[in-house]
């Protein structure tokens, strides 16, 4: 078969970079190898248009065990000699052609990060984003991607403890999947994803490779058109019961000792685990694909070095000790087969019934290797004007404040995620504090220590879409902030990078502020960024998404004694405003969806009154000095004290600030505020706490009645069932109209 550029555009590698493999090699490379060239240097393997701006994040610093990006996840020192593994990635293609299988392998694949560094998850959390929810499509894509997330995760036993979900239409064509993994590992326990000492075999455990999932990388780091449903082969098949049985071999076997390295074959299979492994070590590999188990017969080269199926795991054990992790691997019943050995001229040799099929330098494929590393142009969005364009004083303050108000809670965006969250077990491994004590962020006993670890995921990707710089460092602070309004200290940060078409130069000019915005919020917070991921090539059929930098954070609880809670306690508690109220409706959900404003600023936000309004949060906490924290964030003040008074069904009787626009005091989304109560008699000690700061009394916790500046707005239970069915009913609704439209 003759190799010509032609050839290199069919597997999505442009002309410039076939000419770079051929001087690389010094010859024409073959097929097997131009097929591992385009896996590797897809843009999902390779970061080739983001790493120049990925490497000005802050990566270093606080209690991070490992550089990042150095191994499969983040770690992170939890003290007391155990550490926190953390990770967030993307599977946002696969879920938008096959949303069930899509899902599923990115949970899957995600928990396999966390285990192949010798963690054992203990818990998942998804950000996830849909189109109109009204709409038959997105109502097929939200079905099949909330019941893959929940059958892996239910099957495979990690409890899903949180998450966000938001609807905006331009993810009509394009969902985004992100999901989340966090474990735990004891100081000496972790493996890394490295090849050493030549000689050593090179071992395939776990399921037997087929031909799904093959070409994914690449097909992750291209646009989605009406063509992509013929690419149904490129999304892999999910076995969670396997990857059960393959993470508690792969922690049996590390206990032996006898494991040098180890990596999940995730992205471009068997290429990218050899490749990575190889060139981080400093080594090569001969491997024999003959040995490689499979499910399906005659499978050609090309196809076992790019196929994705899952549950699989590359290890280099040592020598002499094949049979101790054999045996581990047959009795938990998987295949593990020897298929080549480490070597010391930093080749990766591939064989298929002893012909040499493929020969590569492993660096030449990698990230931070032979890679392209590419500086796109970038120029301001031509949509910059119509912000700037915006006049809040055109938009006339309403009359009837309680009306508003119903409309808000029913916003999908805003009401209750009930009908999703009840499909993942939450409770799995008895670690979730937070099903009936509820946070701002998750909290989770670390088990085996004696901590608990607050986790969240966070971004409002129409303040990004605002301001990609601000909106970015909101992202950071609001994670920052709902750690921190749970009684932790935050430690560190996973994103993962949703943006649009990378050659589209006003799309990189948001992707390279968010970057700046993002980098600068992680040092201000002392959050370094441990990893995570990049997914370009989000678009639909007008454009580009909204840009979705979402922002996974862990934070410490040192006793899980010290976790505040989000709800109100006791009727007759004093209800405040910690942070100042503000004359801003910018990029609110009011504004948005109810006055139908599409284009406004970023709602005010200043860094400096952020990071004194947390340490003022955390002293609070620290000196019990409050009952309960919850930050305002969409929907504004009122959707925050509905969701304080749910739990309990406690109501609430406040005021409003005459100086202020009413829609803004409670619709707005301004930043850096939390709401709080306080008993009465530490009422005098609390205003003390805050002398110097800012800070306003709203009302007071009634037993269910709520009362807005002397008017009756109902009970309590009123609001909840409008909050709590909204989502189901708008589904249920919608589906019979899709229904009765097909007949």
């Amino acid at each position: 078969m003759e190799i010509t550029v032609k050839t290199a555009q069919q597997l999505r590698l442009t002309e410039e970079e076939f000419e770079l493999i051929k001087q690389k090699l010094g010859r024409t490379p073959n097929f097997n190898e131009l097929c591992a060239f385009s896996g590797m240097w897809s843009e999902h393997c390779s970061y080739k248009n983001s790493i120049k701006w990925l490497k000005t994040l802050p990566r270093e610093g606080g209690k991070m065990l490992v550089a990042a990006g150095e191994e499969n996840a983040g770690l992170m020192d939890m003290g007391d000699g155990y550490g926190v593994v953390f990770k967030i990635e993307s599977h946002n293609h696969p879920s938008a052609i096959e949303p069930f299988q899509g899902a599923a392998t990115g949970v899957g694949g995600i928990h396999r990060d966390i285990f192949t560094m010798g963690a054992r998850p203990i818990a998942a959390l998804n950000s996830l984003r849909f189109g109109n929810l009204t709409e038959a499509k997105t109502q097929h894509l939200l079905a099949g991607i909330v019941h893959g997330i929940g059958h892996y995760g239910n099957c495979f036993g990690v409890p899903t403890v949180g998450g966000e979900i938001y609807f905006e239409p331009c993810y009509h064509t394009n969902p985004l999947v992100n999901a989340m993994s966090v474990g735990i590992v004891k100081a000496g326990g972790t493996v890394s994803a490295t090849a050493e000492g030549t000689g050593n075999p090179v071992l395939f455990v776990g399921s037997a490779t087929g031909k799904d999932g093959i070409g994914g990388a690449s097909f992750a780091s291209a646009d989605i058109t009406a063509e992509s449903a013929e690419e149904l082969p490129a999304v892999q098949v999910g076995d969670p019961f396997q990857e059960k049985k393959l993470l508690e071999a792969c922690l049996e076997v590390i206990k032996t000792g006898t494991v040098v390295g180890m990596q999940d074959m995730g992205a471009a299979g068997i290429i990218c685990s050899t490749a990575e492994m190889s060139a981080k070590g400093g080594v090569g590999m001969r491997i024999d694909l003959d040995k490689v188990p499979t499910r399906q017969k005659n499978m050609k080269t090309w196809e076992l070095l790019l196929s994705e199926s899952q549950e699989r795991m590359l290890m280099v054990v040592e020598k002499g000790k094949e049979a101790v992790v054999e045996a581990i691997f047959e009795k938990w019943d998987l295949p593990c087969a020897v298929i080549g050995e480490v070597t010391d001229d930093k080749l990766l040799r591939f064989y298929m019934n002893g012909e040499l099929e493929a020969s590569i330098p492993a660096y030449e494929l990698v990230l931070g290797g032979g890679a392209p590393q590419y500086d796109r142009q970038y120029e301001t969005p031509a949509y910059f004007e119509k912000i700037a364009a915006f006049d809040p004083a055109a938009i006339p303050v309403p009359t009837n404040f309680k009306g508003i108000a119903e409309k808000i809670v029913e916003i999908p965006n805003i009401a209750s995620k009930r009908w999703v969250y009840t499909q993942y077990d939450s409770m799995v491994g008895t670690g979730n504090t937070s099903t009936n004590a509820p946070s701002d962020a998750a909290v989770v006993l670390a088990k085996p220590s004696n901590k608990a670890l607050a986790i969240t995921t966070d971004c409002n990707s129409r303040y990004v879409y605002a301001d990609p710089y601000k909106g970015a460092m909101i992202a950071v602070a609001e994670a920052a902030r709902n750690i921190v309004c749970s009684g932790g200290e935050p430690l560190g940060v996973t994103n993962c990078l949703n943006f649009g078409n990378p050659y589209d130069p006003q799309v990189y000019y948001q992707f390279v502020h968010a970057i700046k915005g993002m980098g600068e919020a992680c040092r201000r917070f002392n959050t370094p960024v441990t990893g995570g991921n990049v997914s370009f090539y989000n678009q639909h059929p007008a454009g580009a998404v909204y840009p979705t930098p979402t922002i996974g954070m862990v934070g410490l609880l040192e006793k899980p004694d010290n976790k505040m809670t989000l709800n109100f306690k006791a009727a007759g508690d004093l209800v405040y405003l910690v942070g100042k109220a503000s004359n801003d409706i910018n990029s609110s959900e009011y504004l948005h969806k109810i006055m139908g404003v599409e284009f406004s600023p970023v709602p005010s936000f200043d860094i400096e009154e952020e990071f004194t309004l947390q340490e003022t949060i955390s002293s609070l906490i620290k000196h019990k000095l409050i009952e309960s924290a919850h930050d305002i964030s969409e929907g504004g003040l009122l959707v925050t004290l509905l969701e304080s008074g749910f739990t309990s069904s406690l109501g609430f009787n406040i005021s409003t600030d005459p100086q202020i626009r009413k829609d803004a005091f409670l619709f707005g989304e301004a930043q850096s505020r939390v709401v709080v109560t306080v008993k009465p008699g530490h009422v005098a000690a609390f205003e003390s706490a805050l002398k110097g700061k800012v800070f306003s009394r709203l009302g007071t916790v009634t037993d269910h009645a709520i009362n807005v500046d002397g008017e009756s707005w109902g009970d309590i239970s009123a609001w909840k069932e409008k909050y709590d069915t909204a989502i189901e009913k708008l589904v249920a609704a919608h589906a019979s109209e899709h229904a009765l439209s097909a007949l």
